[in-house]
Formats: structure tokens, C-alpha cells, sequence
């Protein structure tokens, strides 16, 4: 039987699948890593040990655990965290640590100088989104500025799937999803790179190959099969960013449809009938041509609660704290006894994007408790998520269906709240493993295995969160609170300022 292979880099973890022709998972792994944060608003991996090195270690450990030979598997896919920047030479080899996604803000003086030099109106006509903390272009001309030697050596500059497609085919390629980030080098209309409007920052030679999501990118070469287990010339997919990929394996096909991802960060993608012009919203093509997607994220979401438990839940053992601390937020009731939290630990993304925004814990007082605060940092999130799905609502874009995917899907306060708080339902599938159970699927469908449709029967509706009627009210106070307390402290959190 074929088997596929897919792997995914996350921020804190990369997880692995293989996939038989049924859908079926026959091996999945794991392996942890750390985001280096060298100063506040910066993110950092280190693409050689954090990337390759986890994909080299979770593809022999699938092979090893299954038993499937390596000339089983018919193709791969890989996707990862992005956009990420990295710097690379003429031989792939990283330069610097992985300047990572919209959670890195370090570019904010270059994303303020480079919208007033090319109008936000132009950038949003052009390049189908504003410049925002999750843009590469403006991190590019940090790099230039601040560091340039490393600069003057970039033979290209990778995001993180690139990364590891090049190490696996050595083709450095970029599907359209993921350079739609790299504004303002990508033109949406014309689906290529430009520099019409700055030409002064890199060459575009020095940018990844575009291509579409299920190309084939190139095969496992003889140094790659060595060091993964893999076999020589195998097919490689060109792949995507992790929640691009996370949405397909659940079943977002259709426009309408909404993925509502719980992991590191919240993010969702909803795929629509025609491009959306809103500058709260980001645009790529989908992966597939002709059809589009909007997108939208937080900054600070399961990593706000590994900051929590990290910093306040020290005297539990490590291996059980979080389903200590989940119990202890069943104990506090919704609403968190009148806690109001904004998420914005690492300046906030969508909609506000403000890479000055401040995490806020309001209405504390002597008779809260350590699951009251937890309580109110998850629904802090679900309220930021909710924000979103408001704005999808203005822009014209009502859901039609909520799929949710990922770890936070199994925290039950969390994503209840969330459907409380938005009084929407979201819709759970069989397999929430992510990225990885979709980057199988892609690949499958690269080589023609499968269609798009198969997913549904891949991956069946197993469960649901319905909105609780009995705390609608509480909720509609809270939520209330939340969107007033940004607009009532944004000037306090600017004045505030970084770290003296």
C-alpha cells in the first residue's frame, strides 16, 4: 500500500504522520524545541537544529516505529511557521537564526516607513495587504539596515518550509500562500515577484522560485535520503505554511468555510468567492488556483499559556501541569469572576495591529485565584478571537462553517469559551493531529492519489462546541469590557514603551 509522509514545524513542537492510501495514520511523533526570544518583540529559531534537524529526527522515527519501507511512501510534504525570514548562502546554510512570523516585531520602524512611502492604499491594491509585524519585506530591509554583512552574503532569503524543501530537493521555491507575506514583493494580480514598489531594498533574484502549493518541488536527493531515511527521488511537494495546511486537513474547501486554529498562536483562514479588500484582514491566494483566502491572526496564544504556566505554576510537576491548571479553571466560573485579560504579551496582529499593544489583567482583587486568572487568560484569547470573527462580519464575510483544529481543541475551557463568547458553533473532526495530517493529505494529492473532496471521508465530524445559552450574558459583559479596554489604554501602553 502507498503511504505518504507529512511533517510540520511549529513554533514549540514539530510533529510527524505517515498516511496510508485510507487516510488512516500508521506512526505519528512529536519533538519539542524552543522560540528564542533574545530581547522583547524579537522570536527567533535556529533553522538547522530547530528545523532540518527535527525533520531528519521525526522521518527516521516514522519509518522506524512503522515499519513502512522508505520506497512506500509515495510523497512528502512539509510545512512550518510562517513567514519566516532567514538569510541563507549559495550552499543553503543559514547565516542567522529564523527571524520568525508576525510574533517578531523587531521591523516596526521599517513597516511605519515603508507604508508612508508607498501609501497604504497602493500596498493594499497591490499587494493585497497592509504592511503588519507579519510582513517579510519589511524585516528584509531590517536585516539590510542593521545587519549588513549578513545581508551582503544572503544568497536567498528562505521562509521556514522553504528551508526544509531545499534541504530535502535543493530547489528554493515559495508557494503563493506563503509570498503573499512577502509584501511588497508580491503582486496579487499578477501572482509574481516585483520591486515596482521598492526597488531598492533586495534584487528578486535573491527570492524563492514561486510555485503552487501541490507542485512537485523536486526529489529526495542522495544527501537527504542519507540523513533522513528517506528514499532517493521520492517526491517532494512544494508545501505551505502550517495553517494552510492545518485548514485543509480538516476540511475547509469551500467558501465560507472557516478554520479556527488552536496552537501557539490563534489562526484562522476562511476561503472566499473573491478577494477582500480589508487592511484588518490579510489576503493570499488559496492553494490552489483560483480561489482565495482571508486570513487572520493573534499574537500570543498557546505560547501566553506556556508563559502562565512557566511563571506561575512552578510547583507543579511539569508532565501534568496543564491538565492541573485546566481543572482549576473548571473551577473558576465563566466570566472568571469579573477578570478581563488582553492577550497582547507580544503586541497584538489582527485587527488591531499594534506592535505597542501590552497584555492587560483587569478587575484583580484579594479573592481571585491562580484558576480565576488562567480562567480569564483563555477567554482573553477567545475574546481576541471573537474580535476577529467580528471583523470578518464587517468585511462582508459571515462564516458559514467553523472548523476548529489543533492542541486547544482539547482544552475545554477554552474553545467552549470561545463558541460561548462568539455564540457560534464550531465543528470538530476525527483527526485533529494539524499540519502534519495535512501535509500527507497534500501530497497525496500532488500525485494524483486522491481529490480535494477525499479529506471529508479521510477525516470524518466526530464532535462540536455549541454556544451555551446560560452564559451569554456574563459573556456579552466581558466581551464588552475587552473592546473598550484597548481604545482606553493604547495611548498608556505607547507611553509605556519597551523595557528601559
Amino acid at each position: 500500500m502507498k503511504h505518504y509522509l507529512g511533517i510540520d514545524i511549529g513554533t514549540f513542537e514539530s510533529k510527524g504522520v505517515l498516511v496510508d492510501a485510507d487516510g488512516e495514520i500508521v506512526a505519528s511523533t512529536a519533538q519539542p524545541h524552543k522560540m528564542i526570544v533574545p530581547q522583547p518583540g524579537w522570536a527567533e529559531h535556529r533553522a538547522r537544529e530547530d528545523w532540518w534537524d527535527d525533520f531528519t529526527f521525526l522521518s527516521r522515527k516514522l519509518l522506524a516505529e512503522s515499519g513502512v519501507a522508505p520506497t512506500a511512501i509515495a510523497a512528502i510534504g512539509a510545512s512550518a511557521i510562517g513567514p519566516c525570514m532567514l538569510p541563507v548562502d549559495a550552499d543553503g546554510e543559514p547565516l542567522t537564526n529564523a527571524v520568525l512570523y508576525g510574533v517578531d516585531t523587531r521591523a516596526a520602524m521599517e513597516i511605519a516607513e515603508l507604508t508612508e512611502w508607498i501609501g497604504e492604499a497602493i500596498l493594499l491594491d497591490r499587494c493585497g495587504n497592509a504592511l503588519t509585524s507579519q510582513s517579510i519585506g519589511p524585516k528584509i530591509l531590517w536585516l539590510k539596515r542593521n545587519r549588513p554583512e549578513i545581508f551582503a552574503k544572503a544568497h536567498r532569503i528562505l521562509t521556514s518550509t522553504s528551508y526544509l524543501v531545499y534541504r530535502l530537493t535543493g530547489a528554493f521555491v515559495i508557494d503563493h500562500y506563503t509570498a503573499a507575506n512577502f509584501s511588497p514583493f508580491y503582486q496579487i494580480e499578477e501572482k509574481t515577484w516585483s520591486d515596482a514598489l521598492a526597488d531598492d531594498i533586495i534584487g528578486l533574484d535573491r527570492l524563492p522560485d514561486l510555485a503552487w502549493t501541490t507542485d512537485i518541488a523536486g526529489v529526495v536527493t542522495a544527501r537527504a535520503a542519507e540523513e533522513t531515511g528517506l528514499a532517493p527521488g521520492t517526491p517532494v511537494i512544494a508545501g505551505t505554511v502550517d495553517a494552510a495546511a492545518e485548514a485543509l486537513s480538516v476540511g475547509v474547501l469551500s467558501s465560507g468555510d472557516m478554520m479556527i486554529m488552536y496552537g501557539s498562536t490563534i489562526f484562522i483562514i476562511m476561503i472566499t468567492e473573491a478577494r477582500v479588500r480589508d487592511p484588518r484582514l490579510w489576503y493570499a491566494p488559496w492553494l490552489f488556483p483560483h480561489q482565495h483566502a482571508a486570513m487572520a491572526g493573534l499574537a500570543t496564544s498557546g505560547t501566553l499559556i506556556h508563559w502562565f504556566r512557566d511563571q506561575f505554576a512552578r510547583d507543579l510537576d511539569p508532565s501534568t501541569s496543564m491538565q492541573v491548571l485546566a481543572a482549576e479553571a473548571e473551577q473558576s466560573p465563566p466570566g472568571a469572576k469579573g477578570l478581563v485579560v488582553l492577550p497582547y504579551f507580544s503586541g497584538e496582529r489582527t485587527p488591531i495591529h499594534d506592535a505597542k499593544a501590552k497584555g492587560v489583567i483587569f478587575g484583580l482583587d484579594l479573592t481571585h485565584s491562580r484558576g480565576d486568572i488562567y480562567r480569564a487568560m483563555l477567554e482573553g484569547i477567545a475574546c481576541g478571537t471573537n474580535h476577529i470573527i467580528d471583523t470578518y462580519a464587517e468585511a462582508g464575510q459571515e462564516p458559514s462553517a467553523i472548523l476548529a483544529v489543533g492542541g486547544g481543541t482539547k482544552n475545554r475551557v477554552w474553545a467552549q469559551a470561545t463558541s460561548d463568547i462568539s455564540g457560534r458553533t464550531q465543528i470538530v473532526r476525527a483527526k485533529t493531529v494539524g499540519a502534519s495530517y495535512g501535509d500527507a493529505f497534500l501530497a497525496a494529492l500532488a500525485v494524483g492519489d486522491v481529490g480535494p473532496d477525499s479529506i471529508l471521508q479521510w477525516n470524518p465530524v466526530v464532535s462540536d462546541f455549541v454556544a451555551d445559552a446560560a452564559n451569554a450574558e456574563v459573556y456579552r459583559r466581558q466581551y464588552g469590557i475587552f473592546r473598550e479596554l484597548y481604545p482606553k489604554t493604547r495611548d498608556l501602553m505607547e507611553r509605556l514603551g519597551g523595557h528601559p
